[in-house]
C-alpha cells in the first residue's frame, strides 16, 4: 500500500488530474457474488461462477483499465468459518494475506441479508482498510422499500467510504461502483498494459473453467473433495492441447464423475473445451481423466501441488 501524504502522490502524477492504480480485494462469505462481480467488471468470464459454496479456491487477479484509473481485482475464496481442514486453512491464508496487500475492499453482502457469517468476514478486514460496502443481489429482493432500511442497518456496524446496491449478475449499477471507487484509489502509474484482463496464465484458466463444468453438471451429487489437475498443456499455434487430471478422494467418487459409460465425464469436458476455445479464441483439444488421491484436501504436500498457497 501506498503511504506517501496524497498531496505528494498527486504533484507526483500530475495533480489532482493525475492517474490513479491500485489493488482492489473482493472479499464476502461463501455465495454472495464476489465471482460474478469480478466477471462483470472485468466484461469477461474470469472467474468460475457456481451456486454451490466453496467454488472460488484461489485468489484470481482481474484487471480493468479506465480512461483515469487502473483496477487489479483480487477475487478471493469466501472466507470458511465451518471446515477446518488444510485445504480450508489454505483458503483463509489467502483471504488474510489478500487483504493485507490491498489499496482498497469491497465487501460484498445480499441485499436483505446480513448473518453471522457476514460479520465474521468484516471482523477480519483491518479496521485502517478501505471500505466499499457492496449490497448484491438487489433484483432479487422482493421488497425494494427494505434496501433503505437494509443500508441503514448495515452502515452502524462500520464506517464504510461508499455504500453501492448492485445486481452483479444482471450489470445494474456496476459502473456506479467504479464511479464511486475511483477517487479512493492512490495515484499511480498502471501496473499491467490496457488491453490485459487477467495475470492469471492459461494453464490455471484451463484448471478453473474445467472445475466450474464438474460443479455445474454433478450437482449434488459433486463429491466434496474434487480438484482438476493440468498435467500437460501444449500451444502449437492456434491450437492448445490440453491433458487434465480430476482429483476425487474416493474410489466411489470415480463412478460418479465418469457417469453411467462415462456420458457424465464426456459432457464435462465438451463443455469445457466449448468455453475454453472462447477465451482463447482457437482450437482446444482437451483431454480428461479421473484420478483418486485420498485425502488430498487435508494434505499440506498435494495441496501445494495443486496450486493452493
Amino acid at each position: 500500500m501506498n503511504e506517501q501524504h496524497p498531496d505528494q502522490n498527486a504533484a507526483d502524477h500530475g495533480g489532482e488530474g493525475g492517474f490513479r492504480a491500485g489493488f482492489v480485494a473482493i472479499v464476502g462469505r461463501p455465495n454472495v457474488g464476489k465471482s460474478t462481480l469480478l466477471n462483470r467488471l472485468i466484461g469477461q468470464k474470469i472467474s468460475i461462477v457456481s451456486s454451490k459454496a466453496q467454488t472460488t479456491r484461489h485468489r484470481v487477479t482481474g484487471i480493468l483499465t479506465e480512461a483515469g484509473a487502473q483496477f487489479v481485482f483480487v477475487d478471493t475464496p469466501g472466507f470458511q468459518t465451518k471446515h477446518r481442514n488444510a485445504l480450508n486453512r489454505a483458503m483463509n491464508r489467502s483471504v488474510s494475506q489478500a487483504l493485507a496487500d490491498v489499496d482498497l475492499v469491497f465487501f460484498v453482502i445480499e441485499a436483505g441479508r446480513f448473518g453471522e457469517d457476514d460479520r465474521k468476514v468484516l471482523s477480519v478486514i483491518p479496521e485502517a482498510a478501505k471500505l466499499v460496502l457492496v449490497i448484491n443481489k438487489v433484483d432479487q429482493l422482493k421488497d425494494k422499500a427494505r434496501l433503505l432500511p437494509f443500508i441503514d442497518e448495515v452502515r452502524k456496524v462500520r464506517d464504510f467510504a461508499e455504500i453501492v446496491p448492485l445486481s452483479a449478475e444482471k450489470g445494474r449499477n456496476v459502473e456506479e461502483l467504479i464511479k464511486a471507487a475511483t477517487p479512493l484509489l492512490p495515484f499511480g502509474e498502471p501496473m499491467f498494459e490496457e488491453d490485459e484482463i487477467t495475470d492469471r496464465s492459461e494453464r490455471f484458466l484451463a484448471s478453473e473453467f474445467l472445475r466450474e463444468k464438474l460443479f455445474r453438471l454433478l450437482g449434488d451429487e459433486l463429491p466434496y473433495g474434487i480438484a482438476v489437475e493440468i498435467e500437460k498443456f501444449e500451444v502449437e499455434g492456434n491450437l492448445r492441447r490440453i491433458h487434465a487430471a480430476v482429483i476425487v478422494d474416493k474410489a466411489g467418487h470415480k463412478s460418479i464423475v465418469i457417469g453411467k459409460g462415462g456420458e457424465k465425464l464426456k459432457r464435462i469436458s465438451s463443455e469445457a473445451r466449448v468455453e475454453l476455445e472462447k477465451l482463447f479464441d482457437g482450437k482446444v483439444f482437451l483431454e480428461v481423466w479421473v484420478k483418486v488421491k485420498s485425502g488430498w484436501a487435508d494434505d499440506e504436500r498435494a495441496l501445494k501441488s495443486l496450486g493452493y498457497e
